[in-house]
């Protein structure tokens, strides 16, 4: 690989006897990983799990297809094994509520969702529109239940939600040389002062995260480059600032302690973890785990949402509920645009947000009627069709590119469509027609 020279230099200066083999991992194949959903109990997936990734609870080597059952219906995200270090470093707990402040694409978002499972609150959000679009698409393949989609600049965040996160993660922009392998295109960005910049960027993400964090709450940095000017030097100038303490973070397979020297040589920055691609199967991170000081407390600043259904688009909705549903849902229910949400129990001040996905997108009201959502395929709750389909690989193809199917069954109603008993996408049964309702921008 052609690394920029001034980037062979500083990290032949800063590496000394171990920069040869650093700079030659970049020529070394990328490695691909994986997690598995654990939010679809005793789910069965058809990937290999013979390698599983020591430090990643759900995670194995292997390579995902992205057309493949177990990918379309969440049972399974791609992710590169050095990313999931960082949602196993952040590891939430039952009922908290998480933000991750600069979510998109999902990976360690859907990371988190494993661990609070259907408990708590988790806000995703992502500064960039496009991005977050992305962003929303993932949490709804992988059926999360209890997770808000937000598109703001953390500032904003920060003056609508003060105090009010146990646990934050910021998985920051930054100079991207970690993905240098992954990604060449990430060379092409780099210069000698790009670090510096990303840092000056950096500082201003965690001025408002540390905002929105409790006291005694958990915050979770993580980049994935080298760049000393954004790892220990970040970490060393949030406990300068704020009085954070720097948690120890357990090490496995080959991760190393962060580098005091590189930063002001505080002897806790020990406690920070490198993942070097010369010492460990992956890409290159850098983790760090901080306390804000104080006494965590169990309150969250719980807002009422208002139940904004019409009576008649309340009547459309129960309709659909009786003719095509086991069960109903249960929450607080916002209608945006004639899209029907419903949120998690419990939510902050939705007010002065920009909200992409505010809850579970249960779907849209037409006229004199009430369309699913593609979301209700893939959400983890088990058997909530009354008719569910298994179809072959045949019609799994001709479905996804569009096409109806055809079921010998009279009646009208939305139905769910399996492949391996494993939810991908709803069709409106017509008198032995299923219609398609694939969405278009999903069609293969």
């Amino acid at each position: 690989m052609n690394l920029p020279e001034g980037f062979i230099t500083k990290y032949q200066q800063l590496l000394g006897d171990q920069a040869d083999a650093f700079l030659a991992s970049f020529d070394q194949p990328v490695v691909n990983g994986f997690r598995v959903n654990p939010l679809w109990p005793d789910a069965k997936i058809d990937l290999p799990t013979d390698q599983p990734i020591d430090y990643s609870e759900w995670g194995y080597l292997g390579k995902v297809d992205g057309n493949a059952i177990d990918h379309v219906a969440g049972y399974v995200y791609s992710q590169e094994p050095s990313a999931q270090f960082v949602g196993t470093v952040a590891a939430p707990h039952a009922n908290e509520w998480v933000l991750d402040l600069c979510a998109a694409p999902g990976g360690k978002t859907t990371h988190l969702a494993s661990y609070l499972g259907d408990s708590g609150l988790l806000v995703s959000n992502e500064i960039n529109a496009g991005r977050a679009k992305i962003l929303a698409s993932n949490v709804e393949r992988f059926g999360l239940t209890n997770t808000i989609v937000t598109n703001n600049d953390p500032a904003t965040l920060a003056a609508a939600w003060p105090e009010t996160f146990d646990r934050i993660l910021v998985d920051a922009p930054c100079s991207g040389e970690g993905m240098f392998r992954k990604d060449p295109e990430a060379i092409r960005y780099w210069t000698p002062d790009y670090p510096a910049t990303c840092a000056a960027r950096q500082r201003e993400i965690l001025t408002e995260a540390v905002k929105m964090l409790k006291p005694g709450g958990t915050l979770v940095y993580s980049t994935c480059t080298f760049s000393p000017e954004e790892d220990e030097q970040i970490i060393a100038w949030v406990k300068e600032t704020y009085g954070f303490a720097i948690e120890p973070i357990a090490k496995t397979d080959g991760m190393v302690d962060g580098h005091p020297e590189w930063a002001n040589d505080d002897p806790e920055l020990t406690n920070t973890a490198r993942l070097f691609p010369h010492l460990l199967v992956g890409e290159g991170h850098f983790v760090a785990k901080l306390v804000k000081p104080g006494e965590l407390t169990e309150d969250h600043p719980v807002v009422p949402v208002k139940a904004t259904m019409t009576k008649p688009q309340s009547t459309d909705f129960q309709t659909f509920v009786t003719t095509s549903l086991n069960q109903s849902f249960a929450g607080q229910f916002m209608v945006r645009k004639e899209q029907l949400f419903v949120l998690p129990s419990q939510v902050p001040d939705l007010m002065h947000v920009r909200l992409v996905r505010p809850g579970i997108h249960l779907g849209m009201f037409k006229k004199n009627r009430f369309e699913p959502s593609h979301t209700l395929a893939t959400l983890t709750v088990p058997h909530l069709f009354k008719q569910e389909f298994d179809v072959d690989d045949a019609e799994y193809q001709r479905y996804r590119h569009g096409e109806t199917l055809v079921r010998e069954l009279p009646g009208k109603q939305f139905v769910r469509l399996t492949k391996e008993h494993k939810g991908f996408a709803i069709g409106h049964l017509v008198n032995d027609t299923i219609k398609n309702l694939y969405p278009k921008g999903l069609r293969v």
